[in-house]
């Protein structure tokens, strides 16, 4: 089989990452993949071809850096896009997004092959419109969604259509507990952090719709009951200062609180340095990678109930599942942070339901079976 994994997004960010590792893994299983994206421009930080070319898939196909659905503008792309297809004999497009799913849907027209999939990285009910009605119906032959429930939550849409809810995957060699366990100290000390800490930690942009707000008005109560206890935040935001870094500081507790930034080399092994993780909204990517890491590494979540949280995180199995508020928040954090054998127990759960559900292996299965559906 022949796949064009399809997107419109040239930046590493988001679904980026989630797609690559399907692609690869649809790789291993003996698929002929291909990959079309936007060339990045000069003097970007990081970008999906850059890390697609460092795997070994050469970006098949350019794509040109647009935004947003400009039917005329778009018309010579639909038509290039259209001869590659055509050209390559490609079967299935697995797309990612609104531009690149609707440059499909035009480039393969009413045709029977190649078949357009789409991801759909959120995890709430896509909404009832006409639009949406156009955009997921019948041309599209398949709707890959983040979870199971995210997958339910949908079916109405797709009216009996093929559809598929699978978690995301994880690189279990590059995040595990021992290596995490390895650089630990090291990694600690390099944070200005003490052997002595208790670490919560979190990975997110620094944004407003991340709830840095909830985070560090909890965080403050956590260090209230717990003076060894430390938060360190991963992640970069053009807001960090306004959003986290000043209300720390007006809140008394600036100096509990390490902005470790973005990281790029050493990420898994910050990662490690966490004692236990947590994770309060999801961001454009709603399988969570993140957490999805942090449990391959065996660090327990204490994670909100929204979008997917609460299929990824089982509730007293791999952590702990609390209400969006901050003293609960605070209590689960406490709760855990001072019992390290339940950490423990939490954390090798985590690593065991990482190694069954959160594999590149079994989504690229996952999605076999969608696109077999779909072809058929």
């Amino acid at each position: 089989m022949r796949v064009l994994q399809l997107t419109s997004d040239w930046k590493w960010t988001g679904p980026a990452e989630p797609m690559l590792h399907l692609a690869l893994a649809q790789r291993a299983r003996g698929a002929d993949v291909l990959l079309a994206c936007p060339e990045p421009p000069g003097g970007s930080d990081r970008s999906l071809a850059e890390e697609a070319l460092a795997a070994k898939l050469r970006p098949a196909l350019w794509l040109e850096r647009a935004r947003g659905v400009q039917p005329l503008r778009d018309t010579w792309e639909v038509s290039h896009l259209r001869a590659f297809l055509r050209g390559r004999g490609v079967d299935v497009v697995h797309t990612w997004h609104t531009r690149d799913h609707v440059l499909a849907l035009r480039a393969v027209g009413h045709a029977e092959r190649p078949a357009v999939i789409r991801s759909y990285r959120r995890a709430e009910r896509i909404a009832h419109t006409p639009w949406n009605y156009w955009l997921f119906g019948p041309r599209t032959a398949g709707l890959l969604c983040v979870s199971p429930g995210t997958a339910r939550r949908n079916a109405s849409l797709r009216r009996g259509r093929p559809l598929c809810g699978s978690f995301g995957a994880v690189d279990l060699e590059r995040f595990q507990p021992a290596a995490a366990l390895a650089e630990r100290e090291r990694v600690r000390a390099s944070l200005g952090l003490a052997p002595e800490h208790r670490v919560l930690g979190i990975v997110a942009r620094v944004q407003q719709k991340r709830r840095f707000d909830l985070l560090l008005e909890a965080a403050r109560r956590l260090f209230q009951r717990d003076a060894a206890a430390r938060l360190l935040v991963v992640g970069r935001g053009t807001r960090r200062r306004e959003l986290a870094e000043v209300p720390a500081q007006r809140k008394g507790i600036a100096d509990r609180v390490v902005f470790a930034g973005y990281r790029r080399g050493d990420y898994a092994a910050v990662l490690g340095a966490m004692d236990l993780f947590t994770f309060l909204v999801p961001g454009s990517d709603g399988t969570c990678r993140a957490l999805l890491e942090a449990a391959a590494c065996g660090i327990p979540a204490v994670a909100t109930r929204r979008g997917a949280l609460a299929e990824i995180v089982e509730d007293g199995v791999t952590g702990l599942l609390v209400d969006e508020e901050p003293a609960a928040l605070a209590a689960a954090w406490g709760e855990l942070l001072e019992d390290p054998g339940r950490r423990a127990r939490l954390g090798a759960a985590a690593r065991c339901r990482a190694e069954r559900c959160f594999t590149p292996d079994r989504l690229a299965a996952a999605v076999a079976a969608l696109y077999a559906e779909a072809l058929g």
